[in-house]
């Protein structure tokens, strides 16, 4: 393929991320956008100059389109996906893949069926510090893992949800903190800290007017024997970065804002750290840089070149929905919950 052609999904906010990405990539090109929201094609066409389809029919059907972009309501990446999906293009959806297990399976299976590949946008596994922990956590220097906390402890106005129809909403957010602003953070300390067994949690909805918690708590038992806790809330100001902490037998790591703060493990030499701006969504979500996307994104276009598993593919972002799933219920059970 002398040059993949991409399609997007959704025009909300994040596009423009997504625009900025591809536009500084090599070998790809953008084919077009797709709103289901016809009040808004003429408005999008005029602020990216590219063509706009309002149904996902025509859009589907162009044969220039290798990749989709799945930029729309969580709650509707299932419907995007499986139409993408069956019209044999290939998927990358942005965080989460679906708000449900049971969706996640079903789009995995479909896109197997189909012979796609269905990547998930996990952009902070790849920033540069984050990296440089993964491969100490792996590669055994921390020992015998103790404890993984998390801490998302992010800041959203009312007017952030109030004018969104829906941000918050079960059916289309999945819920609020921790499947939209937590995932992140969720998927990377599962990624360092393994499965989970079981968790105890209880979320709770105190400031904002949504239906979903603006703050909340677990506690996680993982499978290695060691536990941890995650907070995660979008009540809470003006909001502080968010916060990664692994404990072993022979020492520590803490990563606040996508930055290693404190390297701490017997034997072992800090490494240099890492000066790149990586940009917080503590109280502002637009803050978070454009990179690590871009890097995903050149991932996924050289798994579709190379016939290559992307970097975050359905089983692995279906982890940390699991998780967020079994918090939700158990909060509302107040119980723990086998996972």
């Amino acid at each position: 393929m002398a040059n993949i052609g991409v399609g997007i999904i959704g025009t909300g906010s994040i596009v423009h991320t997504y625009i900025k990405c591809l536009s500084e990539m090599d070998g790809v090109r953008i084919v077009g956008l797709c709103t289901k929201s016809t009040d808004r094609v003429e408005q999008v066409k005029a602020e990216f100059g590219l063509p706009v389809y309002s149904d996902y029919g025509s859009f589907l059907a162009l044969p220039e389109i290798d990749l989709v972009c799945i930029c729309n309501e969580s709650g509707k990446h299932s419907e995007a996906i499986e139409a993408a999906a069956m019209a044999n293009k290939h998927v990358l959806s942005e965080k989460p893949l679906e708000v449900t297990t049971e969706k996640i399976d079903a789009l995995i299976a479909l896109c197997d069926k189909q012979r796609v590949l269905l990547g998930c946008v996990l952009q902070n596994r790849c920033s540069t510090d984050y990296r440089k922990v993964e491969k100490a956590v792996k590669s055994g220097k921390l020992g015998k893992l103790l404890m993984g906390n998390a801490s998302i402890n992010w800041y959203r106005s009312e007017a952030y949800y109030s004018k969104s129809n829906w941000r918050g909403t079960i059916k289309l957010d999945g819920g609020a903190a921790f499947i939209n602003q937590g995932i992140h953070t969720v998927d990377l300390l599962m990624n360092l800290m393994g499965p989970a067994v079981s968790v105890f949690a209880n979320v709770q909805t105190r400031v904002h007017l949504i239906e979903g918690e603006d703050v909340g708590a677990a506690l996680i038992n993982y499978k290695n024997g060691a536990i941890g806790t995650i907070t995660a809330g979008t009540a809470l100001y003006p909001g502080y970065p968010e916060r990664v902490e692994v404990y072993g037998e022979k020492g520590s790591i803490i990563m606040e804002g996508g930055k290693i703060t404190s390297w701490n493990i017997r034997d072992e030499e800090t490494p240099k750290l890492s000066t790149e701006s990586l940009g917080s969504g503590a109280a502002d979500p637009t803050a978070i840089g454009h990179q690590n996307h871009k890097i995903v994104l050149q991932d996924m276009v050289e798994a579709i070149r190379y016939n290559k598993k992307p970097m975050v593919n359905g089983e692995e972002a279906r982890k940390s929905v699991a998780l967020i799933n079994a918090i939700y219920e158990s909060s509302r059970n107040k119980k723990q919950v086998q996972l």
